[in-house]
């Protein structure tokens, strides 16, 4: 079979072009998936618990003896933060709170108690006060603080929770995690501890 031949200057047919790609689907950009309802109540209901509380809860810090009240005070909103969830109300929030003051400053007593029996000699034993902490204790007696700071743990919370925030003998011991018995035994003794120490110093 005899091939076709071209005349001369004459270019054989172009393959066909292949038909144009169809243009490429736009990619529809998701919406960010919306918070956890639950988070923002969390978050919202701990703004409102620190803009109810956080004064009083400083000052609880302080008059229990922390020498860092401003960190004891923000863990424990820490605390109430990650258990939000568990907690049952508004109420049970600030029982929490107040107890979780309570527990973590007593922690730190004791281990500045722990520090202090390793503390070279001659080293200073007494934490300075910030402008802060006085401040907040500026309102009150300085014999009084003195005298209270120096009873025992329990007496002086028992004494602070009852005549410095004015809860009850059921938030006391729910705060300090005793018997009511033992708060009116803390409470009494504590009296008395005070009353002779403030005597004393007349």
């Amino acid at each position: 079979m005899r091939r076709r031949q071209h005349s001369p200057g004459t270019l054989p047919p172009a393959p066909a072009a292949p038909p144009p790609a169809p243009p490429p689907t736009a990619v529809r950009a998701e919406p960010p998936a919306a918070a956890d309802p639950a988070d923002r109540e969390r978050e919202a209901g701990v703004a409102r618990l620190f803009e109810a509380h956080y004064s009083s809860m400083l000052r609880l810090a302080v008059l229990l003896g922390a020498d860092d009240p401003e960190n004891v005070v923000a863990e424990a909103y820490y605390q109430v933060y990650r258990r939000w969830r568990r907690l049952t109300d508004v109420g049970a929030a600030e029982a929490y709170l107040r107890s979780t003051v309570c527990n973590l400053t007593r922690m730190r007593i004791r281990h500045l108690q722990v520090v202090r029996r390793v503390v070279p000699q001659g080293a200073p034993e007494d934490t300075v006060a910030s402008a802060e902490n006085t401040a907040l204790l500026r309102d009150d007696q300085r014999v009084l603080i003195d005298a209270l700071r120096q009873l025992p743990t329990r007496q002086r919370e028992a004494l602070v929770l009852r005549h410095w925030l004015g809860l009850t003998e059921r938030e006391i011991a729910a705060a300090m995690g005793i018997t009511r018995g033992s708060v009116k035994t803390h409470t009494s003794r504590g009296i008395a501890a005070l009353t002779q120490a403030m005597e004393a110093r007349r």
